[in-house]
């Protein structure tokens, strides 16, 4: 029996900002390397996942959720996404079943429309829709564009996700597994670490503190004993800001480590010993030479 041919390819996942784009590839890769919260815009960067199988690997990209800009550093994380697109074999179109159509996923088909990338409309959060509203909200979507494919899932509960792996198959070109297949990304350990510290402060602070914060790695070694030290620097842009961060008698960043270190340690598969810093870089954000030393680069 002939062996069947080995596929490969590059998906981008975009959406209006906290619709599940990072929880479903955090499902399918099968561990967190894109960061989770309930506050929008979360992810920056495209992050890449890798899943790879006995018949095909897949290189996700998890893209900045499109929105209106309201900063520099928002115009660099829209670009970034609608850039993607013409990078990839096929691209993913999630929605938020739960809370039907509006102006932002209008926004994103009109701009699918510019790419001849096969588009697949990936209904997520159908756990928290009745069956029978499915069928007429699929109807409706389907005006907006003309999808490769329609697969609605649930990223948190897994739902369907196989499905929507064998769909991706079917719009990739046979070709070579790019990364050893228990790789799940392609960028760095500090990028990741950096992250998984980030999410830990928006999951903790109030609303004016989660965008105003960068985190950079500054130093990450493996000590002589086996630990990982790590020393990470967080970026604010008003010392009020900075007060907010370290919290009473240093509480709050305390608290941030101690969550950070867990995920750490168990992605690294190591001990880490942690110091984290915070510091203020005033408006940060709008300030190209600022975004750029700590990693924003702009798509060209």
């Amino acid at each position: 029996m002939k062996k069947k041919a080995f596929k490969s390819g590059f998906v981008a996942i975009v959406g209006r900002p906290n619709v599940g784009k990072s929880t479903l590839m955090n499902q399918v890769i099968g561990q967190k390397i894109a960061i989770m919260s309930d506050k929008p815009q979360t992810t920056r960067n495209k992050i890449h996942g890798v899943y790879t199988s006995e018949d095909k690997q897949v290189v996700f990209l998890d893209t900045p959720g499109i929105h209106k800009r309201q900063s520099k550093l928002g115009d660099y994380m829209n670009q970034t996404a609608l850039n993607t697109l013409g990078e990839v074999e096929a691209a993913l179109f999630l929605i938020d079943a739960s809370e039907g159509m509006g102006g932002g996923d209008r926004y994103i088909a009109e701009q699918l429309k510019n790419v001849r990338t096969p588009v697949i409309l990936v209904m997520n959060k159908i756990d928290k829709i009745e069956p029978e509203a499915l069928l007429p909200l699929i109807e409706e979507y389907r005006k907006l564009h003309d999808f490769a494919e329609i697969v609605p899932v649930s990223a948190k509960l897994g739902s369907n996700v196989s499905t929507l792996l064998d769909q991706i198959g079917k719009y990739l070109p046979e070709g070579p597994q790019y990364y050893p297949e228990d790789q799940v990304t392609d960028h760095p350990e500090q990028f990741v670490c950096a992250e998984l510290i980030r999410e830990k402060i928006l999951q903790m602070t109030r609303e004016e503190v989660p965008h105003s914060i960068a985190v950079t790695i500054e130093d990450m070694k493996v000590q002589d004993n086996g630990v990982v030290y790590i020393s990470a620097v967080i970026f604010v842009e008003r010392d009020s800001q900075k007060g907010i961060i370290i919290g009473k008698q240093g509480a709050l960043l305390k608290e941030v480590g101690k969550r950070a270190r867990t995920d750490i340690q168990n992605l690294l598969g190591s001990k880490i010993f942690m110091d984290l810093w915070v510091k203020v870089k005033k408006d940060w954000r709008n300030q190209d030479r600022v975004l750029r030393d700590l990693g924003f680069h702009r798509d060209v």
